[in-house]
């Protein structure tokens, strides 16, 4: 790897120079030092010289790399050996990356305390990204055709489609015609039709223009809160704008009147959704709108798609992109908007890797990009409403439902006074409300945030529990698939008869409910009813989003079961009665947000009911009918819950009023990860107004092989953590093979 400077003077060799520096897409912080590509320190060269941003291949050890400009070349008053520099092999055929992104992966690797390298990775993935794509060939007619041609009925028709517009490569031309593959082959053997060069295929959303769609007719509260974010759109500069509205308010109308806007000024909009894989309704209401596709990012995407939305993003030719948090360090150089829906979704928030909360690094970019921001949501988080209440964001609420439509009543369903039968999971009032719903040609859902049959499988005879040999974790039964599964590191086995520990035969029973097991209760109680369950296991990506709310909208399904996956977004007219199995799963354990997030989430699922002329009822089974969450939902009394949430952190000055950080030690042996931990604990820092708590095994204790602690360090709100961070983690000496990970402003405390 090239040097940045020669550490002793060899020769005389060592005189002022240009360098460029390059930052490479690997876990590295710091830019390397480069000759500039030959020729480009001469004047008449200016057109060549390379400008931060441009991509380029540099030498990297004995390979070939590809990284970014990261400062320009400039001569170094320092002397240094030229000899231990490489020049720029070439400047690649690419858009330059965008200054607000470049100084976004500073902010965030900063802020992270994460290499620039690694965060640079997000940016230009060279696997996917930078290699060209394979050539494409289409078929066309020969003119004139070879005489004595013979030409059947099937070549008939395939003449006659590559009459009509194209390109037809060979397989689409044989499923266009009605015909086999085999029959193509032979025209072009007989020289019918022959191959040319296809252009590589590019995801393009160009709109042609927002205002030839009509803009759908708004309520006047939606009007004016469309108006106030057209204007910030229009205007420019930064600013953040909370869309505060009830679940079915229409908030996403709202925001599409500030990406029309963005359009309008020939500029670029990004939108953040929590999980792109269930976005089928929302890519649909953009259509409508918007009379095309954006341009969609996200992990499920093939080689040859990602490379080409890349492409046509940093190009320009897509001018709505819309992605998972992964979607932040697009390349797009017009960026007019920025919204992030659900806000307050902990989906954003990446908890390996560059551990980073897109919400929060999305309000970065938009900053860095002097943009506005739009964070929409019917339960915003803790962190946003502070910063409205504080005068950093401003705030649009909508508050009713659109269309008329009412909030649907909730009623508590307490377990002690209404218990289920024995080994059932639904109350006797659950249940009566889904036959009634079902009586009236409606639709039921059932909640229950837990995969797969069984969260935990034992034997009645031993008492053996099967767990996972990676990690703390029980394995979770899948019975239709047969199978445990971990739902940490993936690791699966079929079930078996035997009972590892005693060999008992056919010993091994289920313990407690998931989804699965909700399903098969559901379907005893109610045979005649089409049942669907919509988890993370059976929704894997957006084609199986897009088929299953065709079939809720198509009336195909009558009670649909499934987790938090249900809760984002999704707009079913007839479904009328939501159950929530379990209201107490989330409350318990050590997390700070425990209560905020159930909340959060329970609000979501009940939203989805009578979102439309049909009134609708939300169950929540509980053993705890006075928990503060409980009531809250029941009286509809978010403010007031988060009102009192606030008060209690501020108290004991947890986030937002005050600033955590988790320092989480792993290795393969206990025992070392633990001394690794002891030796940082002993270095903590002493500075007043900081206190480090731990270290303690984490409550995840074993995940993938590594035995984890953990440690906490928490400081008042506008202590410089990531100084104090740096000098604490500098200042210990840690042994190769124990792996330290930060994670500043924790979300998840396994």
């Amino acid at each position: 790897m090239p040097a940045a400077r020669a550490t002793s003077p060899p020769d005389g060799s060592r005189v002022p120079t240009h360098r460029v520096a390059v930052l490479l897409p690997v876990p590295v912080d710091r830019a390397f030092d480069y000759l500039p590509l030959p020729g480009t320190d001469d004047p008449s060269a200016k057109g060549m010289a390379l400008k931060p941003g441009d991509i380029v291949a540099v030498p990297l050890g004995k390979t070939r790399g590809i990284g970014v400009v990261w400062a320009p070349s400039t001569p170094d008053s320092k002397p240094v050996d030229r000899a231990r520099l490489k020049p720029v092999l070439e400047k690649l055929d690419l858009p330059p990356l965008p200054a607000d992104l470049c100084r976004l992966i500073d902010w965030v690797a900063a802020y992270t305390l994460t290499p620039r390298g690694k965060v640079l990775r997000m940016a230009i993935n060279t696997a996917t990204i930078l290699h060209p794509p394979a050539p494409r060939t289409a078929c066309r007619l020969v003119v004139p055709p070879p005489a004595g041609a013979r030409l059947t009925p099937a070549r008939h028709r395939v003449l006659a489609r590559l009459s009509q517009p194209g390109p037809w490569s060979r397989p689409v031309l044989a499923k266009a015609a009605g015909v086999s593959g085999a029959v193509v082959r032979g025209m072009a053997e007989a020289g019918l039709i022959e191959a040319t060069p296809m252009a590589p295929a590019v995801a393009v959303w160009g709109p042609s223009g927002a205002d030839a769609l009509p803009a759908p007719a708004l309520s006047p509260a939606q009007e004016a809160a469309a108006a106030a974010l057209r204007r910030r759109v229009g205007d420019g500069g930064f600013s953040v704008t909370l869309l505060d509205g009830v679940t079915g308010s229409g908030k996403t109308e709202v925001y599409f009147e500030a990406i029309a806007e963005a359009l309008r000024r020939g500029r670029q909009a990004l939108v953040l959704l929590p999980e792109i894989a269930l976005s089928a309704q929302w890519l649909e209401r953009f259509r409508r709108r918007f009379g095309a596709d954006p341009a969609v990012w996200h992990s499920d995407l093939t080689p040859a798609v990602r490379r080409a939305t890349w492409h046509a993003i940093a190009a320009g030719h897509a001018r709505v992109a819309v992605g998972a948090r992964s979607a932040l360090f697009l390349p797009l150089a017009a960026l007019g908007v920025i919204v992030v829906d659900e806000e307050h979704e902990a989906a954003f928030k990446q908890e390996e890797g560059v551990i980073y909360h897109a919400r929060d690094m999305a309000v970065v970019r938009a900053r860095l990009a002097a943009i506005p921001a739009v964070l929409a949501s019917a339960t915003p988080s803790l962190e946003t409403l502070t910063n409205v209440e504080e005068g950093r964001y401003t705030r649009l609420v909508l508050a009713d439902r659109h269309g008329g439509a009412q909030m649907p009543q909730v009623t508590i369903v307490d377990l002690r006074r209404h218990p289920p039968p024995r080994r059932h999971w639904l109350s006797p009032v659950l249940r009566t409300a889904v036959t009634q719903s079902l009586e009236r040609g409606e639709q039921a859902m059932l909640f229950l945030n837990r995969r797969g049959y069984a969260p935990l499988t034992l034997c009645r005879g031993c008492g053996h529990r099967m767990r996972c040999a990676n990690c703390a974790a029980w394995l979770v039964e899948h019975r239709a698939a047969g199978r445990l599964a971990c739902h940490h590191c993936g690791e699966s086995q079929p079930l078996p008869r035997l009972c590892p520990h005693c060999q008992a035969e056919d010993s091994l029973i289920a313990c407690g409910p998931g989804v699965e097991r909700v399903a098969e209760e559901a379907a005893a109680a109610w045979p005649q009813a089409r049942i669907a369950i919509m988890t993370s296991d059976t929704v894997t990506g957006p084609r199986d989003a897009e088929a299953l709310v065709d079939r809720m909208q198509a009336r195909e399904i009558d009670i649909l079961v499934g987790t938090q996956v249900m809760a984002k977004g999704h707009h079913f007219p007839l479904l009328t009665a939501v159950g929530v199995v379990d209201a107490d799963l989330g409350l318990a354990g050590g997390d700070l947000r425990a209560a905020e997030r159930t909340f959060q989430l329970l609000h979501q699922v009940a939203g989805r009911a009578g979102r439309a002329e049909h009134p609708g009822r939300v169950y929540l089974q509980t053993y705890l009918p006075q928990h503060p969450v409980t009531q809250a939902l029941a009286a509809g009394a978010r403010d007031r819950f988060m009102a009192s949430e606030a008060e209690d952190r501020r108290d004991r000055l947890l986030p937002p009023f005050g600033r955590l950080a988790a320092i989480v030690v792993s290795a393969s042996a206990a025992a070392e990860a633990e001394a690794a931990a002891r030796a940082l604990a002993k270095n903590a820092p002493r500075i007043e107004g900081v206190r480090v708590l731990g270290p303690a095994a984490a409550p995840l204790s074993l995940l993938r092989g590594r035995h984890r602690f953990r440690l906490l360090l928490k400081t008042g709100k506008g202590a410089n953590l990531q100084a104090i961070l740096r000098q604490w983690l500098d200042s210990t000496k840690i042994k190769p093979g124990i792996k330290i990970e930060v994670d500043v402003d924790p979300y998840s405390f396994l």
